[in-house]
């Protein structure tokens, strides 16, 4: 199935069904409560292993650094799980690659945690308040209500499933990933919250965690929110508000079902330790990133060998140095850091899609060719396929070419315009 369409057809089926009174209800699995259904537990399944992948590259991709980091939290997530209200989820978990501490669950159990998170932690047990937090959204549906929602209000919705970008080198919004970035990322009610908060403190507690951990790390939230921290509101705050009523909702119900349980400082910290050595070069990154966009090509050229050069294996740093080369307009440059960007990561779709418009400004069509199309097999961009059709029309494909011009074409701006404008000249 293209990416795309079973969104496009949940989206639809569920408007129509609202349209013509069919939609039924069904009782929350956590709560009991009825509500509102528009989608099955089928669709729910799919539209999560569909939206897991895509939303993950749109949110950094993996932390592939460390792969017993990823091990641990999935040890941990899945402890969790297991006592929850769905048991039977196809649950998943995973450490991205991303500065920004948030955490995130998609329908049917996919959840990610990111590594900027993660050094904010203290011991698992706050480890295990978060992904606590994350399951009964995934469990009590709450990504699923939220989509049906913002259905009921417009049905534009269902447009969605191709790419949006109005630059070749700035930030890539996708299509294949849109409603899964928008799941992932959009704020969750009061209700949503407070109710995740509570059952995930049960679930600690009969898990075997110290219940109190909760209510520490949404306390550090609330003083954190206070005194505007910078890259916090932006981040977990964003997308999980806390407030005042949370942390005495939270400790009231502490109090109730009783403190004390596992807290495993000493073992969180051995697990997160490669991250914390790591901080110096991904602060490094990060500054390289500021600097690049601010056009001080030479100073974030500096910065970004100083993240290479305290982990060689980081796919990230080389992708950000090819992009600064395409900035300084050396191509040659940036092809050997693309090159190795891909070599370290290549499911990536970015670092496909870097390499690919690298490569067409080199005139290697063939290259270029082979890695958009792998870029947009994993995540679809309108600029992959524009520059798909540039390749065809080279080629003396006119029909191909169309077709990617068509595609492309579907999205806004700068690159949807010029799509249109070279498939008119195509019809001439």
């Amino acid at each position: 199935m293209r990416p795309g369409m079973l969104t496009r057809y949940i989206a639809i089926a569920a408007i129509a069904l609202t349209l013509t009174g069919l939609g039924g209800c069904s009782v929350n699995p956590v709560t009991g409560e009825k509500q509102l259904s528009l989608i099955s537990e089928n669709q729910e399944l799919a539209l999560g292993a569909e939206q897991y992948t895509p939303t993950q590259q749109t949110q950094g991709g993996r932390f592939y650094i460390d792969p017993e980091l990823s091990i641990y939290l999935r040890d941990v997530g899945q402890k969790l799980a297991r006592v929850s209200d769905r048991p039977d989820l196809p649950y998943e978990f995973v450490v991205l690659n991303n500065s920004v501490p948030n955490a995130w669950a998609l329908p049917g159990g996919k959840i990610a945690i990111n590594r900027g998170l993660l050094v904010e932690l203290e011991d698992e047990a706050q480890l295990a308040s978060v992904l606590g937090h994350e399951i009964v959204h995934a469990a009590a549906r709450h990504s699923v209500q939220r989509m049906q929602q913002g259905m009921l209000i417009s049905a534009g919705v269902a447009g969605l499933g191709f790419a949006l970008s109005d630059n070749e080198w700035a930030g890539l919004i996708m299509g294949g990933a849109a409603l899964g970035a928008q799941l992932a990322l959009a704020q969750y009610s009061q209700g949503d919250e407070l109710e995740s908060d509570a059952y995930g403190i049960r679930y600690m507690k009969e898990a075997g965690y110290d219940p109190q951990a909760a209510v520490e790390l949404q306390q550090l939230f609330l003083k954190l929110s206070e005194g505007r921290q910078s890259g916090w509101l932006d981040g977990l705050f964003a997308t999980h508000p806390p407030s005042a009523k949370r942390v005495q909702e939270n400790q009231e119900l502490v109090q109730k079902i009783g403190a004390g349980g596992y807290r495993g400082r000493d073992v969180y910290q051995r697990r997160i330790a490669k991250l914390k050595e790591l901080l110096p070069a991904y602060d490094a990154h990060d500054e390289a990133m500021k600097l690049a966009s601010e056009g001080k090509y030479e100073a974030a050229l500096d910065q970004v060998n100083k993240a290479i050069k305290l982990e060689p294996r980081e796919a990230m740093f080389f992708a950000l140095r090819g992009r600064i080369y395409r900035g300084m307009e050396q191509p040659e440059k940036a092809k050997a850091d693309f090159d190795k960007a891909v070599s370290l990561y290549p499911e990536m779709f970015q670092y496909q899609l870097y390499s690919g418009l690298n490569e067409l400004e080199l005139n290697n069509l063939g290259k270029a060719k082979s890695h958009l199309e792998k870029a947009n097999q994993v995540v679809p961009t309108s600029i992959a396929y524009l520059r798909l059709g540039d390749i065809a029309r080279q080629q003396g494909q006119r029909r191909e070419a169309a077709a990617y011009y068509s595609t492309a074409a579907e999205a806004g701006g700068d690159v949807g315009a010029e799509a249109q404008r070279k498939l008119a000249e195509l019809n001439e």
